[in-house]
């Protein structure tokens, strides 16, 4: 994205939760296959049976600091989400006009689904020739400029991009085309040179302690809507202006409902994925110990590749398959949860194996 040294460095801290939310597990999974791989092969678990203690004794330690890790992982998941990457997306939408300016020298050209710009060189901050489009957004309508020099200058303080023009020609759509001789600014917000808004309000985006909340005000809202739907079709049936009951003038309603429904699904399932997310650790523990054990023979790299990848194949593409049935409204939001039930079966069938044999 051309971010330079500054930029860079900004993102690091909230890239850091999400980096160790991930890491935590594996990293986790790889040590209990190491050192009860190594446990196993030595004999010391065919040692320990032999003196009549049950190797559930020496996994515990192991249940224990996964245990203590899966809590950890539930607030870096919070963290991550709520805090990591929403200034993530703050430090490259501040960073826009150093990305952009990035591009330009290198390019010639920036784009994204809002914006494009052409120039013909760049000559320290002089746009040489531009020629920008942008597409319809939120209020501002489609348009086309073109100019002998530009210049990018952005406001973080009040979160807009300026462009100042030199002998510039608006176009908007094929019956507006103005010329404008001399110099001129213009003010836009700045999240439209991005390719993404800041999704404020977003429920992947609000921290734990909000999202109760946030789905009994979102209840309430669809209440207001069915019940304001409700008067308006017995409205409409009363004094027979059976007109507005046709579907054109239904559609957006029924939209307005179907999202306010589906943002209610994705805050319900918030809380379970971020727990589940978080107690991944444990699940990996569960299931990676005794496999470890069972596998005494093999290295350290085959026993960790054995158990993470039967992970990567089974658990993150279940995981995420349960993700989207709660957040469509298919499932209960509990689905999330089932990926790490079956790690523990799993790792209970291969620790009978290690208690019996």
């Amino acid at each position: 994205m051309n971010l330079g040294l500054g930029p860079t460095l900004r993102l690091l801290p909230f890239a850091l939760p999400t980096a160790l939310a991930y890491a935590v597990p594996c990293t986790l999974l790889f040590a209990i296959c190491q050192v009860y791989g190594r446990m196993s092969a030595d004999n010391e678990i065919v040692a320990a049976k032999a003196l009549g203690i049950s190797p559930v004794a020496l996994l515990w330690p192991a249940w224990g600091l996964a245990l203590v890790l899966s809590v950890v992982g539930v607030w870096l998941a919070d963290v991550a989400f709520s805090w990591g990457m929403v200034g993530m997306q703050r430090v490259v939408i501040q960073s826009l006009e150093e990305v952009a300016y990035g591009m330009l020298r290198t390019q010639r050209s920036f784009a994204n689904p809002r914006f494009s710009i052409i120039v013909k060189e760049v000559q320290g901050r002089r746009l040489i020739r531009p020629i920008m489009n942008f597409q319809a957004h939120n209020d501002l309508p489609a348009l086309m400029i073109s100019a002998a020099e530009a210049e990018l200058r952005s406001n973080l303080g009040r979160d807009t991009m300026t462009l100042i023009l030199t002998d510039c020609e608006i176009e908007m759509g094929a019956s507006v085309h103005s010329v404008l001789p001399g110099r001129h600014v213009h003010e836009y917000p700045l999240s439209y040179f991005s390719a993404k808004d800041l999704r404020a309000g977003s429920p992947a985006q609000l921290p734990l302690r909000q999202i109760g909340s946030e789905i009994t005000a979102q209840e309430a809202k669809i209440r207001e809507l069915e019940q304001s739907l409700a008067a308006q079709a017995g409205l409409s049936l009363v004094t027979g202006e059976f007109d507005t009951l046709a579907e054109s003038s239904w559609k957006q309603r029924r939209r307005q409902l179907l999202d306010a429904r589906s943002r209610l699904f994705r805050l319900r399932t918030e809380p379970w994925r971020r727990s589940a997310s978080g107690f991944a650790a444990l699940a990996f523990v569960l299931v990676g110990a005794p496999l470890a054990i069972v596998l005494k023979k093999a290295d350290v790299m085959t026993r960790f590749g054995t158990a993470f990848g039967g992970i990567l194949l089974a658990y993150y593409p279940l995981f995420l398959s349960c993700c989207d049935w709660a957040k469509s409204g298919d499932m209960p939001p509990a689905i999330v949860w089932l990926p790490n039930v079956l790690l523990a079966a799993v790792g209970s069938w291969f620790l009978q194996r290690v208690i019996r044999y």
